[in-house]
This record gives structure tokens, sequence and C-alpha cells, in this order.
């Protein structure tokens, strides 16, 4: 598995392609989309373009009776940087033997470097799959647990669910590769397309998307 803080994903350069954000709650097929990490300006709720194009194909492919629920997308850079550094705070003072590199290579499991960061780019997106009557399905730890208290299970291939939840990743897993998407290993809810990490585990020579400011 592929840290995000591996310097081969910092290495691929990018290629702004000056695509705007969008709100995935408009547009011709409206995104279904969760208030938990709302913000005032509703930043949380837009991502590129095509990134928003790719999800509506990706549930497309999900069988009858199931959506995707979208909880985060674009994150603006200086909210990236105070997440990182929080985490990476209680790393430190867990482990005060660790080196600076272990911590960050520890937090990059979590929460991405803001340098490299896919959701400030609005490249990336938090989510999972709910029923018709909007409730999510089980997929063996809640949305953005960490790797220290899920002891690993918010990694997409743990081992430590019960076959439903590695049955419903599996879904959502699949039907997002279909469209493009790259899922990152650490975080089963996070899926990205467009931004450095994707072009790395894509084998695409550059990045379409960097950092973008809010306006």
């Amino acid at each position: 598995m592929i840290l995000m803080s591996d310097p081969r994903v910092a290495a691929i350069p990018v290629r702004e392609c000056g695509e705007p954000l969008v709100d995935v709650r408009t547009g011709p097929v409206p995104l279904l989309v969760d208030a938990r990490r709302s913000d005032p300006a509703g930043a949380f709720a837009h991502l590129r373009e095509r990134v928003r194009d790719q999800l509506v194909a990706a549930q497309d492919r999900l069988p009858d009776g199931l959506r995707l629920l979208i909880v985060e997308g674009y994150r603006p850079l200086n909210l990236q940087a105070q997440y990182f550094e929080r985490y990476a705070q209680g790393l430190r003072t867990a482990h005060p033997q660790w080196t600076a590199q272990e911590v960050g290579d520890a937090a990059s499991r979590y929460v991405s470097p803001p340098e490299i960061a896919p959701h400030s780019a609005g490249a990336a997106v938090d989510l999972t799959l709910v029923d018709n009557d909007g409730r999510e399905l089980d997929m063996g730890t809640a949305m953005n647990a960490n790797p220290e208290d899920s002891d690993g299970a918010c990694f997409t291939a743990a081992t430590n669910i019960t076959a439903v939840a590695k049955a419903n990743r599996a879904l959502l897993t699949s039907a997002m590769a279909a469209a493009g998407l790259q899922n990152y290993a650490f975080e089963w809810w996070h899926f990205s397309l467009g931004d450095r990490y994707w072009a790395l585990l894509r084998e695409q020579p550059v990045a379409l998307y960097g950092p973008k400011i809010w306006t």
C-alpha cells in the first residue's frame, strides 16, 4: 500500500486543467450529500466537474436500491493543514520516540499532507453507500475511523471486519474503480480522480488538478 506521503506522489507534476468546482447537489443528476461535514459556504459539497460526473457514473453501476452518500469533497488548504497537524501532534504525544518522518508517514495514513492533499484540489471525496431509505450500509467501521482506534479495520482490505462489510466495501470499490476513481487503501471511504495520488496509481504522467482556492 502506497502512503500519501510517499515521495513518488509529490514527484508527480501537476498540469492544472482549470476545471471548475461544481456543487454535486445540483446538475443533471444531483448526488445525495450528508451534512456532517458541512460548512457555511457549502465548500464541502463541491468537486471538480469531471469528478462529479464520474461519481454519477459510479452510482449508475450500483445495484437497484443503493446510492452514494457524499460526506466531504473539497476542503480548503488551511483546514487540511489543521487536520494534519492535529492528528500528527496526537501521534507525537503517543509516540515521543518517533522521528519526524515516522510521524509524517503515520499521519498520512489518515490525513493527507497539505502540500499534496487531493481534497484541497477538489479531486477527492469521502463517501459511503445508503439504501433507498437513506440507511448507511455496514462498511465495517464508521467513516473517518483512524487506524489506531479501529485496529486497522479502516483499511480497505482489512480482514478484521464481517463478511457483510467486506462485500459492501467490494461493491463500492468496484463501482468507483469502474468509473475511474482511485481508492486510498488506508481509508475505505476515500476516492480520488485527477490528483497526484491517482496519477501515480493509474500510471499517468501528470496530475490534472492542483490546489484550488475557494472563492
